[in-house]
């Protein structure tokens, strides 16, 4: 066990780590920063654009998203005006900061994008074009579901020049699907894949979970063969959690998340389906991420360790180097509604309220974790360029991932070193990150109230 207290000898489940610090480690800001003080010296040549639409049809067993279900017309209306309001102050605050603030990359997620109507689809990329003029010249990630993704819906993302979109399919078996609190049909599945598939969109990802309850390495084979089948430019698999407050946490309480043996099938359905994609023409890019082999990297992918996010929206988090920020955070439906509704009435957006300051220890662990996490690994010289010292000094827990086999140390031909995940480290990521967690960090996750 190392001194930040995770025993990587314990469940390879701890949690996914796609953003460090967690938003749970967030907290009020007193008193909050002007937004152009905040990205005064920040450089601005190159962002990514997050929009958040925390609105979806249905709120699906495993899920622990900041969104609502089925909201009514009215709150949907609301919160839009809000980002409107948000979109249009944020983006003074970075004209006074006299930089040119440039975007590179842009994604909307949620919850479920598509849950918009069409026309409020188009009202909703309105605003982003007026907040990022250039976004119609930019690779545009958009989430869907097969519920929502009409023909009508499609159409206005294809027409508006959106690069990427992803669908969660989880399964495609219907019984499956719903043990996963998803009451999907697969007729509905395939008519969506065929719309989504039908040449618009240059790249299509599939999302498909692994360890749900009745699931056998048989009936797995069989939802990996079907979507590649399909043959989709990415494939994501994503291990089951059964978290706290979710509908499945509730059905299953905590007998069911500490079962040794739900760790050894989750892990033995993962090297099945990385076996599978990779036989299939498929490259692993990390432990959930495969782009088929002749699909080129695609420009929606956000490298956020190296900073540089503008997020719009009430759920959404916003980088720069030493302060990450956002709104206030919930699972709950309950406080997710309040939070939505205090966001739809606020009519000041210049300040970050809510978030944490990163000193330079956290940005060189930041740094590293999300490295480290990708199947390229991490060069020590690119880590010593940008932060003047040396990893494994900084780090020292790295040498005790090499001593368990789940890390290399190559020598690089350019200088110092290569340090990449062996295959059973990549494996074991859910608890490689949440184990490189600073102390002081677990210690704001812990203390952090969840509704």
């Amino acid at each position: 066990m190392s001194e930040i207290g995770i025993d990587l000898g314990a469940s390879p489940y701890q949690g996914y780590l796609y953003a460090y610090p967690h938003k749970s480690a967030y907290r009020p800001l007193d008193p909050p920063p002007r937004l152009r003080d905040v990205w005064a010296e920040q450089d601005q040549s190159s962002l990514f654009l997050y929009a958040h639409v925390p609105f979806c049809e249905m709120r699906c067993g495993f899920c622990n998203l900041f969104t609502t279900a089925r909201p009514p017309a009215d709150r949907v209306a609301d919160y839009l005006q809000a980002l409107r309001r948000q979109a249009q102050q944020v983006r003074a605050e970075l004209d006074a900061t006299g930089r040119d603030a440039h975007f590179a990359t842009a994604a909307i997620g949620g919850g479920t994008p598509t849950y918009l109507e069409p026309a409020e689809l188009d009202d909703l990329l309105d605003i982003l074009t007026g907040f990022a003029p250039e976004l119609p010249h930019l690779p545009i990630g958009v989430e869907t579901s097969p519920a929502t993704a009409t023909a009508d819906r499609l159409t206005v993302l294809a027409d508006r020049g959106v690069h990427r979109v992803s669908m969660g399919v989880q399964s495609f078996l219907d019984r499956e699907a719903h043990a996963a609190g998803r009451p999907q049909h697969r007729a509905d599945v395939d008519a969506a894949l065929d719309r989504l598939q039908d040449g618009r969109f240059p790249v299509v990802n599939l999302d498909l979970i692994y360890g749900i309850d009745g699931q056998t390495p048989d009936t797995w084979q069989y939802s990996l063969d079907t979507a590649l089948a399909r043959r989709p430019e990415e494939i994501y698999l994503y291990p089951l959690y059964v978290r706290p407050m979710t509908g499945l946490g509730r059905r299953a309480g905590d007998e069911h998340r500490r079962d040794p043996q739900w760790d050894i099938h989750r892990l033995d359905l993962y090297r099945q389906g990385v076996e599978a994609l990779t036989a299939a023409g498929y490259r692993q890019q990390s432990m959930r991420q495969f782009r088929r082999v002749d699909v080129p990297g695609d420009d929606t992918d956000y490298c956020c360790q190296d900073d540089g996010m503008i997020g719009l929206g009430c759920g959404a988090r916003s980088y720069t180097e030493t302060l990450h920020y956002s709104f206030d955070y919930a699972v709950g439906i309950p406080a997710v509604r309040t939070i939505l509704d205090e966001y739809s009435a606020t009519t000041d957006f210049t300040g970050a309220t809510v978030g944490v300051h990163l000193d330079e220890q956290e940005q060189r662990r930041r740094w590293l974790i999300k490295t480290l996490l990708r199947t390229d690994g991490m060069r020590t010289a690119d880590y010593t360029t940008r932060f003047g010292t040396d990893p494994t000094v900084d780090i020292p827990e790295l040498g005790e991932l090499s001593a368990r086999g789940w890390a290399t140390h190559r020598p690089d031909p350019a200088g110092g070193t290569w340090i990449r995940l062996t295959d059973d480290g990549l494996a074991h990521s859910d608890v490689i990150g949440p184990w490189l967690v600073s102390t002081s960090i677990r210690a704001a996750m812990a203390a952090a109230v969840t509704r």
